[in-house]
């Protein structure tokens, strides 16, 4: 059987350079302050799990739980709210994109030119959108796959937005929302539109608030190990971009950051493997949002050279991870409890422990992108 664990030791010596100039990304604490001006901004706990980490022979285990994020089960409106803001200003071409608009002030200068959002989403990502739709105050249409449930498309209407079903998988969206946005440019804002990858710049702030929060819960020490799920990729860009950048390091060290994967839909552990961007076949999996063959154009560089190990697990070891955090006390959907079901798998195999230098000093992020929800348990 093939492994489950691929291992990427150049990774360990990786950092992680910002670019620069015109086409500079936005620091992850300036991305934090815009969050922190959105309606119902809040800091997202982060649990320990004493015996949990005693009992894997690790200093600290620690969960940054994403269950209620502004009120939303996932992560996904950090992304959503920072790339829609940015995209609107390009679309106005407000002082050349920069962040300098309140939120009620951008979308009164949106709603007077008559602007609109399109997107297109497997759940969690559409909903997102749709409220930072609402929050400026702009119409929203939101393209969905045939087999998303009722019960999503219904949380999607709840925003304040128009879905609308594509025939087909989420892929066959995609080319729907770019010819609907190209119809009518100028009045249509993609909201994955940006050349900087604004979606990953958003998902900073969990970053920045976990990083506040850790040595709170250690006695003073930063995380040396993170784990985070991939889909398509961009949480995980985000990851890496944080624990291996340069201004991170010189301040505390790198961490080694570990993603896991559905066996379902491993296509980045299939990337290192061959190394070069590789898409695999998908299947159904209780892990849904990270139910992707394809990885991100923009993500793949960053999580070749940045990863350390990619960790697949099956369905039933993300339900069983969703049990033992339940028992905790978090509620969390597959995708975030299966970076229990990576720990534990690589904390189980010797050699994977020792390359990744997993030990009695090893302080472990678990990012735990999603809340509970309803899902067909495995057999």
């Amino acid at each position: 059987m093939a492994s489950l664990i691929h291992l990427n030791p150049a990774a360990r010596d990786y950092t992680y350079n910002a670019p620069s100039g015109a086409e500079g990304g936005t620091d992850e604490h300036t991305v934090l302050a815009f969050h922190q001006t959105l309606p119902s901004y809040n800091e997202t706990t982060l649990h320990t799990l004493p015996s949990l980490a005693a009992s894997l022979g690790l200093s600290h285990v620690l969960v940054k739980d994403e269950s209620d994020r502004f009120g939303l089960p996932a992560f996904k409106i950090l992304g959503a709210s920072w790339a829609v803001y940015r995209a609107v200003l390009s679309a106005i071409d407000a002082n050349n994109g920069q962040q300098n608009m309140t939120v009620p002030e951008l979308g009164a200068v949106a709603r007077d030119r008559g602007l609109s959002i399109v997107t297109s989403t497997e759940g969690n990502c559409g909903r997102a959108v749709a409220r930072m739709a609402k929050y400026l105050g702009l119409p929203a249409r939101v393209f969905v796959p045939a087999y998303m449930s009722e019960g999503t498309r219904r949380k999607i209407r709840g925003e304040g937005a128009e879905v609308l079903v594509v025939n087909g998988s989420y892929e066959d969206t995609i080319p729907v929302i770019r010819r609907e946005a190209a119809d009518r440019e100028g009045e249509r804002v993609g909201a994955r539109r940006g050349p900087r990858g604004y979606f990953v710049e958003g998902y900073s702030s969990m970053l920045a608030e976990s990083e506040k929060q850790v040595p709170e819960l250690t006695g003073g020490k930063p995380a040396t190990h993170a784990i985070v799920p991939c889909g398509a990729g961009s949480i995980a860009q985000a990851v890496v971009q944080h624990y291996k950048g340069a201004q991170r390091q010189e301040q505390h060290g790198g961490a080694a950051v570990m993603a896991v994967e559905a066996t379902n839909a491993a296509c980045l552990k299939a990337s290192l493997e061959a190394g070069e961007a590789t898409d695999v076949p998908t299947a159904d999996t209780i892990m849904n949002g990270m139910n992707c063959g394809t990885l991100s154009t923009l993500a793949w560089p960053v999580l070749r050279e940045g990863v350390d190990a990619s960790v697949v697990v099956a369905d039933h070891e993300s339900h069983a991870a969703v049990e033992e955090m339940k028992s905790s006390g978090i509620l969390a959907g597959p995708c975030g409890a299966a970076t229990l079901a990576a720990l534990r798998r690589v904390c189980a195999d010797p050699h994977a422990r020792s390359s990744l230098a997993l030990g009695s000093e090893s302080i472990v992020v678990l990012h735990c992108t999603e809340g509970s929800r309803d899902y067909q348990i495995p057999s």
